[in-house]
This record gives structure tokens, C-alpha cells and sequence, in this order.
């Protein structure tokens, strides 16, 4: 079933679970993370990257094809453009028939995000489209460029915007980076941050960077009202293994066989955080 997040992120803020979204860029990904949902019956997003669809393969190319396997599949799956910050690629994933956006203008000054994430939402309810936003900075592991405090969202900003702008999620920074954390690493998730949010609006929070934040900071969050799970490093990591670990024992293995093999790797890693969010058995 093609749905938008917001029927799925209303029902998972009313039952207190998370929905996990997880980074794709080919139809083998996509292939992998929806195989998961369906063996969990558990609702799914697939976050399409604006980078991702930039540097590898476009909307139109990406999007009909996913669009026909979430339309198969026998759980709800919603195609969400991740921090899409150029407004006109924003406008034209929503015309090629993405079901979900993320408007991030969180790099803008605060009134000029308000603005343009105001206007993106009127324009995605011509599509009957959610629109998902950002306020706060999350960082990236990759040059050690963590999140750290000066980057932490504003309760008292949040809750004025999700009033502004009118938006379906609202994406909240309080501890976690995007990027594969070094080994052993755990970041500390300042929890009071999504309470306060959580009690004053009430709506869906969205957790950026949900790889390697580790299960208890996972589960605390879902407990305090975060609603969508962003994953996209420890997916794409699970894949890259399998293929090292495969050439390792079989260097003649075929091209095919091994794409094949990734599939399942990444499909165990999407299992794992489904049940970890709590949303197993969730679809309808």
C-alpha cells in the first residue's frame, strides 16, 4: 500500500511507537527495506536522499518503480524526500509522485526557515503530501563534525514553528549525528529536549541519524514521543560487509549472486530496527 507519513506517523504518535525510515538509493535497497516490512507487518518509509538523487540517480528515474513495489506491497509504505534543501527539487519529487517531504530550510535564519517551510506545506496539499521539517542542527561524524550543544533545537523555538508552518514531523536535534559513530562510541541524547517539545505540541518527532545511537537511547526517545526513526549508515554497512565478506570467501562469486546477498544483509538490519521502534505488527 503507497501511503503519506502522515496517516502512518498520527497512528504511531497515538500508540506511542516509531516508524523506522531508511536511506535508499536503488531499487535493490528499496527492495531490501520493504521486504522487512512486510516480514515484520510493520509500516515503512523509504527516505530518498536529495544528495542521494543528485549525484547517483535522479527522481524520475528512482521514483515510479518504488512507487509500483510500495503499491504491491502488502504493508503501508510511504516514499519520503530526505532533507530536501532546494525547493525546487523539493516541488518536483512531490510531482513525480513522492507521497512525503522534508522541507529542510534549518540552515536559513530562523523566519526564513518559518517561511519556506510555510510554503512548501501549502504546496504539498495540492499533492495530498506530508511535509516533514527541521529546527535545530545535526551534525555528521564523517571530519568529526558532531552534534554539540549550540546545535541542540530550542524547545521554545520548536514549539513556535510546528505552530507557524503547519507541518506533518517535526525533525529535533538532541544528541545524535549523521554518519557511523567510531566503535564503541555511544552519543548522550539529551531526553529533556523531546519531552518538552512532545508535551507542548503533541505531534510526530523524527530522530535524524538513528545508526549507532544504541538501543537504549533509541528506546527511551520512542518512550518520550519520537515517532519516525531516521537510518540510512548502519544499513548501507550491513551491505558493504556482506559484500567484503563474501568476496573474501568466494572471490568468483557472480555480480547478480552478490547483489543478491546484500539484500538479505540489509533487510536483517531493517528487521532489527523495526522491532526496536516498536512498530512490528503496526500496519494495517
Amino acid at each position: 500500500m503507497y501511503v503519506s507519513m502522515k496517516g502512518i506517523l498520527k497512528r504511531a504518535n497515538k500508540e506511542n511507537y516509531a516508524v523506522m525510515a531508511i536511506n535508499c538509493f536503488n531499487l535493490e535497497t528499496a527492495r531490501a527495506v520493504i521486504d522487512a516490512a512486510i516480514e515484520l507487518r510493520a509500516p515503512i518509509i523509504i527516505d530518498l536522499l536529495q544528495d542521494h538523487l543528485t549525484s547517483h540517480l535522479g527522481s524520475r528515474f528512482l521514483t515510479k518503480p518504488i512507487i509500483k513495489m510500495a503499491e504491491e506491497a502488502s504493508v503501508e509504505v510511504a516514499i519520503n524526500l530526505d532533507h530536501g534543501q532546494d525547493v525546487a527539487i523539493v516541488k518536483q519529487c512531490l510531482a513525480d509522485g513522492f507521497s512525503s517531504v522534508m522541507m529542510d530550510a534549518s540552515s536559513y535564519p530562523y523566519e526564513e526557515n518559518v517561511a519556506i517551510t510555510k510554503k512548501m506545506v501549502e504546496f504539498a496539499e495540492v499533492y495530498n503530501a506530508s511535509v516533514e521539517a527541521e529546527v535545530g542542527n545535526i551534525g555528521a561524524v564523517t571530519g568529526d563534525n558532531y552534534t554539540n550543544q549550540d546545535m541542540y533545537t530550542d524547545p521554545l523555538v520548536a514549539i513556535d514553528f510546528a505552530k507557524r508552518t503547519g507541518i506533518d514531523a517535526l525533525a529535533i536535534s538532541y544528541g545524535s549525528s549523521h554518519g557511523d559513530y567510531p566503535e564503541g562510541f555511544t552519543p548522550a541524547f539529551q531526553f529533556d529536549i523531546v519531552r518538552k517539545i512532545k508535551t507542548a505540541t503533541n505531534m510526530p518527532l523524527v530522530l535524524h541519524g538513528g545508526s549507532g545511537c544504541g538501543a537504549e537511547n533509541i528506546r527511551e526517545s520512542v518512550r518520550l514521543g519520537i515517532n519516525k526513526i531516521n537510518v540510512g549508515s548502519d544499513f548501507m554497512k550491513a551491505q558493504a560487509n556482506k559484500i567484503k565478506a563474501n568476496l573474501e570467501e568466494n572471490p568468483a562469486i557472480s555480480y547478480v549472486d552478490l547483489i543478491h546477498e546484500t539484500i538479505k544483509a540489509g533487510k536483517e538490519a531493517v528487521m532489527y530496527y523495526i522491532q526496536l521502534s516498536g512498530s512490528t505488527g503496526k500496519s494495517l
